[in-house]
């Protein structure tokens, strides 16, 4: 049984190829400008794709103690700052928070590059050749504990490698845990540095584009990958309203849907389940939604079944819900992606814009949606579905709305 407090996002944090720190990073996204470039982080000269949403000019030290930073993989040096940024957005001191109630939800996919970095060095010269510090880098769990401990939260501390859903599935989870008073502070969101493995594994599997991710486009030909964290500052209604803290947006509810059966890219009904389920939990319907963050990652058959997944449950309606792709800018962002992407529902919320789909050029009869093409659109907006959905059927939508319109 679900709690009674209202839950808000008071405090935002992200670290993008995109900029580093809400501000730059939602100016360039309403602009439509494309943090994709040349990867740096490896040698891509075996693969057909050579460009990624790597993040630039990230200085950890400018976060985190000299002295920690070497101990520390980079997906948690991202979530550190983004953690970070986020809590001085909130304007609320560490010291003003119960440390036993204030807690960290964090998502990601593949957790630390650390882990495949000690498997090339196992591979290459056996186990005399492994680094100790590596491994313990590499523990997925490390990610949520380093930001524990980095911002003194004692509370409740999660790990959630639920793959490219992740990020929301952190924010729900967060929402349900000050909801239900076992938290009274959460930071909640996603990470995820640029690997390598993910890079072969997404080439592998042809699902890679060359050059740009088009997504709705009758020509897309697939993803690119990113990294990056987006983290936000959540705690109840009350207490922003006590202490007089800007709101950007509150939860109003999201939807799961595990569901192995219905798992594959060309079945609508795991999409169609979790979108439905988010609606009843956040106790609205179809004619309240003015927008959608799609997952839309540019692959032929995901957005071509988000698209089909949207049309089934809005009907005609649709034809007045925005929806569009921030990966079209971003990259794939992997257990990062839903939670860097809710910030910019927050912020679209906010400021009444709509971000844009870049890179789109031919209308995909089968995506027959107003995917917000190339340019930013203006519109009141009260009310946000944040899809996020991955293999196995691990999907989860978060619902956001206007504190003042509930």
């Amino acid at each position: 049984m679900k709690g009674s407090r209202r839950v808000v996002i008071t405090g935002i944090g992200i670290v993008s190829s995109l900029g580093i720190g809400k501000d730059i990073f939602w100016k360039n996204i309403i602009n439509g400008v494309s943090g994709i470039s040349e990867v740096t982080s490896f040698d891509t000269s075996a693969y057909k794709c050579h460009m990624g949403g790597e993040v630039k000019n990230f200085v950890p030290e400018d976060f985190m103690p000299k002295r920690k930073v070497k101990f520390l993989g980079k997906t948690s040096q991202l979530a550190i700052a983004a953690s970070s940024l986020a809590l001085k957005d909130a304007n609320i001191p560490i010291k003003a928070i119960t440390s036993d109630k204030f807690g960290v939800v964090i998502g990601t996919t593949l957790g630390e590059r650390s882990m495949e970095e000690s498997a090339e060095s196992w591979a290459k010269g056996g186990i005399k050749d492994l680094n100790i510090q590596k491994l313990f880098q590499a523990a997925v769990n490390n990610i949520s504990s380093n930001v524990g401990i980095q911002f003194k939260a004692r509370g409740l501390n999660y790990l959630i490698p639920n793959a490219c859903a992740a990020g929301n599935y952190a924010i729900g989870y967060g929402y349900d845990l000050i909801k239900n008073g076992d938290l009274n502070f959460a930071l909640a969101g996603g990470s995820e540095s640029f690997s390598h493995v993910a890079f072969a594994g997404f080439q592998r599997l042809y699902a890679m584009s060359a050059d740009k991710c088009a997504p709705f486009d009758k020509n897309r030909k697939g993803m690119i990958l990113g990294e990056g964290s987006g983290m936000l500052f959540l705690e109840s209604l009350e207490s922003a309203l006590k202490r007089g803290a800007g709101i950007y947006a509150e939860v109003l509810g999201y939807g799961l849907s595990c569901d192995a059966y219905n798992a594959t890219a060309s079945d609508v009904k795991g999409i169609v389940k979790v979108m439905q389920k988010a609606l009843k939990d956040a106790n609205v319907n179809c004619e309240d939604i003015d927008y959608i963050c799609a997952h839309g990652t540019g692959t032929l058959m995901n957005d071509k079944t988000e698209a089909m997944a949207i049309n089934e449950i809005f009907g005609q309606k649709n034809k007045g819900v925005l929806v569009s792709s921030l990966k079209s800018m971003l990259g794939h962002t992997m257990g990062a992606s839903s939670a860097i992407e809710a910030a910019a529902c927050c912020l679209a919320i906010r400021d009444g814009i709509v971000p844009p789909t870049i890179n789109f050029e031919t209308p995909d009869p089968e995506c027959d949606i107003d995917c917000v093409p190339n340019k930013a659109r203006k519109k009141k907006i009260t009310t946000v579905l944040n899809n996020g959905f991955a293999f196995g059927g691990n999907n989860c939508c978060v619902v956001f709305g206007e504190v003042n319109s509930w």
